[in-house]
C-alpha cells in the first residue's frame, strides 16, 4: 500500500483579543458630558457603556472602573480647558480683552451641552465629590488654584504694564475675577439666560478694569 506523505502546514497563531476599535480620548469625552450631566453618583456603568458606545467588558479593560474613568475623564477636561483658555493670554492682548475672551469661553463652554447647559465640570461635577473623595479634592482645589494663579500674573502684568494702577490690590482682584467663573457656571446649570451671564461677566471685566 503506498503512503502519501503530507506536509504539515503551520497553523498561525491566533491574536488574544480583539483590536481597540475606538479611540480613547473621544470616549473620555463622552464619559466627561455623561458625568457632568448626571454626577458620579447617579451616572451608572451601563449609562456609560452607552454614551461611550462600548461594552462593559471593553470599558474596564480599557479605563478600569468607574472612578479611575471619573479621574481619567476629568483630566481630559481640564486638558480641554486649559487649551481653549490659553487664548485669551495671547501676548498683545489688553487686560480687558483677555478677561472678554475668558469669560465669553466660559459661557460657552457653562452653557453647553446635548440635555442642557452643564455648567463647569469642576464646580458642579468634581466638587460633589470631592468632600469624601481626598484624590479628587485635590484635583479640584488644583483646578481652582490654577485659575486663580494665571489670573493673578495676568493682572500683575497689567499693573507692570499700565493697564492697572500700580497700587492695585491684585490678590483681592484675582480672588473677585476667579469666583466669578463658579457664579456664572453655576447660573448656567441652572439655566439663566446667556444674556444675563454676559451681563454678569461684563459687571466683572468693569470692576477689575476700571
Amino acid at each position: 500500500m503506498e503512503k502519501t506523505d503530507r506536509a504539515k502546514v503551520a497553523t498561525p497563531a491566533k491574536r488574544r483579543g480583539r483590536p481597540r476599535a475606538f479611540e480613547p480620548d473621544v470616549v473620555l469625552g463622552k464619559a466627561a458630558a455623561a458625568f457632568r450631566d448626571g454626577g458620579f453618583a447617579a451616572t451608572s456603568l451601563d449609562d456609560l457603556s452607552e454614551a461611550m458606545g462600548i461594552n462593559r467588558p471593553s470599558l474596564y479593560a480599557t479605563f478600569g472602573d468607574k472612578r479611575e474613568l471619573f479621574l481619567r475623564a476629568y483630566e481630559l477636561y481640564r486638558k480641554e480647558m486649559n487649551a481653549a483658555f490659553s487664548v485669551a493670554f495671547e501676548p498683545g492682548l489688553s487686560l480687558r480683552q483677555t478677561l472678554e475672551k475668558l469669560y465669553a469661553t466660559a459661557i460657552d463652554v457653562y452653557l453647553s451641552g446635548d440635555n442642557g447647559p452643564r455648567g463647569c465640570f469642576t464646580v458642579m461635577t468634581a466638587t460633589s465629590e470631592a468632600m469624601a473623595d481626598p484624590d479628587i479634592r485635590a484635583l479640584v482645589q488644583k483646578a481652582f488654584n490654577a485659575g486663580r494663579v494665571a489670573l493673578t500674573k495676568r493682572l500683575e502684568l497689567a499693573a507692570e504694564q499700565g493697564d492697572l494702577p500700580a497700587d492695585t490690590n491684585i490678590p483681592v482682584l484675582a480672588q473677585i475675577g476667579s469666583g466669578a467663573f463658579d457664579t456664572l457656571a453655576i447660573r448656567a446649570r441652572a439655566r439663566v439666560p446667556r444674556a444675563e451671564l454676559e451681563t454678569i461677566a461684563s459687571n466683572i471685566i468693569n470692576l477689575i478694569c476700571d
